[in-house]
């Protein structure tokens, strides 16, 4: 009888191998596989085990009623360490180690070889117990971020045999026309084959000035028709992009492994042949039942369920405070970031741009005049620019009038007529453009505010120009605070980079107290000043906004970017802050520190029931039992450390 267990066992592991070769014989045979069925049978895979394992523990606590009871408890034992034995297999055929599966493995045969079968038993439940929590953790992060990118369903105007029909917008394929009118959303990626549109491209490149498209015009998904009509040929629909962006969201979210689980999964298999080892040299002297409590002793299991449990409970707390942490691995490598890199544009200044100076050209006007007669001209129109001069002139009690006539140039400025006045108001190549003479005073203007990085919108009444305004992008209020308070946190260098000319930076900078800036970098540029710096031993984060960002985003160790920033930048970034604001920045860095030191407090709770175990084994003949109970209780207390930001994450809702 002593040998009955390892054979049913042998028997168990013989007839899952050969059901496994058959099915995979079956699935090539099939001509037409099902998408999805593989992480449906795989999840339903491990609740099986899951299950047989509860029952194992119940028919190991009966098996001494009857011989029956007896094989009936070897044979769900046995059955439920076949997962540990193929993942054993793999690693020694496959993977050329010894590692801690394999000492799993050897526990098993030992346990059934000295009739330990509640031990064994309770130790198999625990495993898949571990293994659900962990898949459940993994599967409800995923569930969230996907609940995060997903769109609702939405219909567009689809061109057929000359008749428009309304669609959902995932029944849209390559190939289709798509209608777009004024006032709507592009859904799609395309190029234009009929019609012309003013198009709001701020959303995908952060320009504020809108663009005219028209035929053989490349069109994004998420800009704006701000005027016309167009017929767009689709070359990429929107869902393809939201179903590629979460899949890359996914993968390296919840599947991470940081390196501090890593180490203590090396650990856990480096000790694997000294435990054996150990548990050999101790046979003689212990016993096989002593020699069974030596191997039990190892912490790999509880390393594999806890270090990716703590993570992931820290990145439901990271959204849970609006930081959406796409990739796993960037919360850790910020607690060793010395080096932050901020983008000027759409990052430390604002998407919506703010009034600056306003020029008079003649003592017949002053300020308030020459801002209303802009605002009566901006007045519907819905761009950035336009919105900073309505702004202004509500904030200082203007009155409007309502206009009789407005025309829009496409591109170059707006004509408006109110009281038999013609006010036209729009960029310097519009005024040259209708021959309006250009005083020497806006020239000055335009110079002065070119070399700020800012731009001049003209007004001209009556065909003749009597003042302009400064557009200048509004400094984020938030931004010198939360430098001042990650300096104090252990950041050491603070720099803005930015394609902007020199002394617009080197003004922002000065600003708001960084140590270094960079201008007039190209996308290429910023990249390889992250990778100097990395040179130099610097661990460099980038905080950035729009599709010039891209390439310094995949250089820096950590790359963080906003909430409605550019789809490209989106994608890139590893980190997104959900509230359009650099607020949370703070926050983030100290979630990166509490995860470490969450960790490091995981391991040495973990690690407290290996020396017990050992020396129990050794002083007070320890069975399996007794350090399956010890591991256990080791097991609770580091689930309650891990789950410490899960609570709050509760409280917080």
């Amino acid at each position: 009888m002593i040998f009955l267990g390892i054979e049913i066992l042998a028997g168990a592991y013989l007839g899952a191998k050969l059901l496994e070769k058959y099915r995979a014989g079956s699935k090539r045979l099939d001509n037409a596989p099902k998408v999805g069925v593989g992480k449906v049978g795989a999840g339903k895979i491990s609740d099986h085990y899951l299950k047989v394992s509860v029952i194992s523990v119940g028919l190991a606590i009966i098996r001494h009623i009857s011989l029956p009871l007896r094989l009936l408890s070897t044979c769900a034992i046995a059955y439920s360490v076949i997962p540990i034995l193929k993942q054993a297999e793999r690693s020694v055929l496959k993977e050329r180690k010894v590692g801690h599966d394999v000492l799993v493995s050897t526990l098993a045969v030992m346990a059934l070889l000295t009739g330990q079968y509640l031990g064994l038993a309770v130790g198999i439940f625990i495993y898949h117990v571990a293994e659900k929590i962990l898949t459940k953790t993994k599967n409800n992060s995923k569930e969230m971020l996907a609940r995060i990118f997903e769109q609702k369903p939405r219909n567009v105007w689809v061109l057929k045999s000359k008749i428009e029909i309304k669609v959902p917008l995932d029944a849209v394929n390559v190939g289709d026309i798509v209608v777009v009118n004024t006032g709507e959303i592009i859904p799609i990626d395309g190029i234009i084959i009929e019609g012309m549109a003013m198009v709001d491209q701020h959303t995908l490149t952060g320009e504020f000035q809108p663009v005219e498209k028209g035929t053989e015009d490349n069109v994004f998904a998420s800009t704006y028709i701000m005027s016309g009509r167009i017929l767009v040929s689709v070359e990429k629909t929107g869902e393809e992009t939201v179903i590629a962006e979460i899949g890359d969201i996914l993968n390296h979210t919840a599947d991470f492994k940081n390196q501090l689980q890593l180490k203590g999964e090396k650990w856990a298999d480096n000790v694997a042949i000294p435990i054996l080892g150990l548990s050999a040299f101790a046979l003689p002297i212990l016993g096989p039942i002593g020699a069974t409590a030596l191997i039990n002793s190892s912490f790999g299991n509880r390393i594999k369920l806890l270090a990716p449990l703590g993570t992931l409970n820290h990145l439901n707390l990271a959204y849970q405070k609006g930081i959406l942490i796409k990739d796993g691995r960037a919360i850790e490598a910020l607690n060793q970031v010395d080096t932050l890199l901020f983008d000027k544009t759409g990052t430390l200044t604002n998407e919506q741009p703010e009034v600056g100076s306003i020029i008079v050209c003649d003592d017949e006007n002053d300020i308030n005049s020459i801002l209303g007669y802009a605002a009566v001209a901006e007045g519907k129109l819905d761009h950035p620019i336009a919105k900073a001069i309505v702004r202004k002139a509500k904030e200082s009690n203007l009155i409007l009038p309502d206009i009789d006539d407005a025309q829009y140039h496409i591109g170059y400025g707006i004509t408006v007529v109110t009281d038999d006045i013609t006010i036209k108001v729009g960029s310097l190549r519009f005024m040259e453009m209708i021959e309006i003479v250009i005083p020497e005073v806006i020239e000055e203007a335009i110079a002065h505010s070119h070399s700020n990085g800012h731009t001049l919108v003209i007004v001209s009444i009556n065909s003749e120009i009597k003042g302009a305004i400064e557009i200048q992008p509004k400094v984020r209020p938030e931004v010198k605070q939360i430098i001042s308070d990650l300096r104090q946190s252990g950041i050491k260098h603070f720099s803005i980079v930015s394609g902007d000319h020199k002394q617009p930076t080197r003004k922002l900078a000065e600003a708001l107290d960084m140590d270094s800036y960079f201008s007039d970098a190209l996308p290429q540029d910023k990249a390889n000043i992250i990778k100097k710096l990395q040179k130099e031993g610097k661990k460099v984060g980038f905080v950035g906004d729009g599709i010039n960002d891209v390439l310094a985003m995949k250089a820096a160790d950590v790359s963080i970017s906003i909430h409605g920033a550019t789809s490209i930048a989106t994608d890139a970034a590893q980190i997104i802050l959900m509230d359009d604001s650099l607020s949370q920045l703070p926050e983030l860095f100290e979630l990166s520190r509490s995860l470490e030191a969450n960790l490091k407090n995981t391991l040495r709770i973990i690690m407290v029931p290996v020396a017990l175990d050992i020396g129990g084994a050794f002083f007070l003949r320890f069975n399996m039992m007794n350090t399956v109970i010890l591991n256990n209780i080791g097991f609770l207390l580091g689930l309650i450390n891990v789950m410490l930001p899960y609570k709050k994450v509760e409280s917080g809702r």
